[in-house]
């Protein structure tokens, strides 16, 4: 992968910038419309991010990293999503760096059972209804991975609380949990990052993962 161009220019405006430190990267959260986006927002900040929460979807259009973050149900997270799909996967294809969150993590798919409507299409698959005797799947689980993703990650219990699951068509799977049977929960593809769990809700598990995903970032821009 290439390194991204930076498109953004921050202001001389922290004492980090001052005493000769990179400011701190700057997030663009999406928001639906549909949840409380404190528990994320907290989440990226103390993992080194700066995050801006976004209600109006076009600034992700010029936005250098993308979150979309895990609340709602499918259609209602594309709803607002849609009149930019196009960019917005066209972004995604060319590199800018992305974190879907749970349902963020299915609209990267082409489609869900939950819904009616298209997802972003990034991913090829569907998101499928899990196949356990109790739905939704909601505490702690085991996930397995050996991605850079979860380097020092000490623990490798993570938080879930879904009913779907993504099925990926392509080699983009980089964690696997059992539930009722083993599903994929996590995928990677260029600089876009799915997680089917919620590290904002992961405690230490979810902290060190989401700080190897700034320092990712980071990298690239």
């Amino acid at each position: 992968m290439g390194r991204i161009r930076r498109s953004v220019k921050y202001p001389e405006e922290t004492d980090s910038y001052r005493i000769g430190q990179r400011p701190k990267v700057r997030v663009s959260v999406a928001d639906y419309g549909v949840g409380n986006l404190h528990s994320i927002r907290k989440a990226l900040e103390l993992a080194g991010a700066r995050p801006v929460v976004e209600s109006n979807m076009r600034n992700l259009l010029s936005a250098e990293v993308i979150v979309l973050p895990g609340v709602g149900a499918f259609d209602s997270a594309m709803e607002r999503l849609l009149p930019y799909r196009d960019i917005i996967l066209d972004r995604l294809e060319s590199g800018t760096p992305c974190l879907g969150i749970c349902v963020g993590a299915q609209i990267l798919f082409e489609g869900s059972e939950e819904g009616r409507g298209p997802g972003l299409g990034f991913i090829k698959g569907q998101v499928v209804k899990l196949k356990a005797e109790r739905v939704p799947h909601m505490g702690w689980n085991k996930v397995r991975s050996d991605d850079r993703f979860f380097d020092g990650v000490t623990s490798p219990y993570f938080y879930f609380a879904h009913s779907f699951h993504g099925r990926p068509e392509e080699d983009v799977a980089i964690a696997r949990t059992d539930y009722f049977g083993e599903f994929p929960s996590a995928f990677r593809k260029k600089n876009v990052l799915g997680v089917q769990f919620h590290p904002e809700k992961s405690s230490a598990s979810g902290a060190t993962f989401l700080r190897n995903f700034v320092k990712f970032i980071e990298a690239k821009l």
